[in-house]
């Protein structure tokens, strides 16, 4: 699988359009090479680099299989659930200071949903169901 966004590149900075204290507008992403024996898509978008440890901006599962992207800004076609700021939607870059990186993984799944996903077990029911994945970083910096 290969995902990718037309707001920013493999590594770059994310734009400050999708930051928590800007307009906080989920990013553009598309994908492809979807493997046919998936039954749902799934997304995270996780900063490792977080004071407290993994912080969670983002969660999306029962995508169909045969949706290709997510325009910026939306709509999200799946189901959201809480994130770390604590609400069922895109939760932007929000450094405390320094540069972070957000990483955003695509999950093909062998499942049509992920029944009882948490903030607390979504990447471990992904990874119990996943088929293939797909990866891409951003990075952002306080302003």
């Amino acid at each position: 699988m290969k995902l990718w966004s037309n707001d920013f590149a493999q590594g770059a900075p994310i734009p400050d359009k999708c930051a928590y204290r800007k307009t906080n507008s989920s990013p553009h992403l598309a994908w492809d090479q979807v493997p046919a024996t998936a039954k749902s898509l799934a997304l995270i978008c996780n900063d490792p680099d977080a004071p407290v440890g993994n912080w969670i901006h983002w969660l999306v599962h029962s995508i169909s299989a045969t949706t290709k992207s997510i325009p910026a800004g939306g709509p999200v076609p799946g189901v959201q659930e809480t994130n770390d700021f604590g609400e069922k939607k895109w939760g932007g870059p929000a450094p405390p200071s320094g540069t972070h990186r957000y990483f955003l993984t695509l999950y093909a799944l062998d499942v049509p949903s992920l029944k009882g996903a948490t903030k607390k077990n979504f990447q471990e029911l992904c990874e119990q169901h996943k088929i293939e994945s797909a990866q891409m970083m951003g990075t952002y910096c306080k302003k």
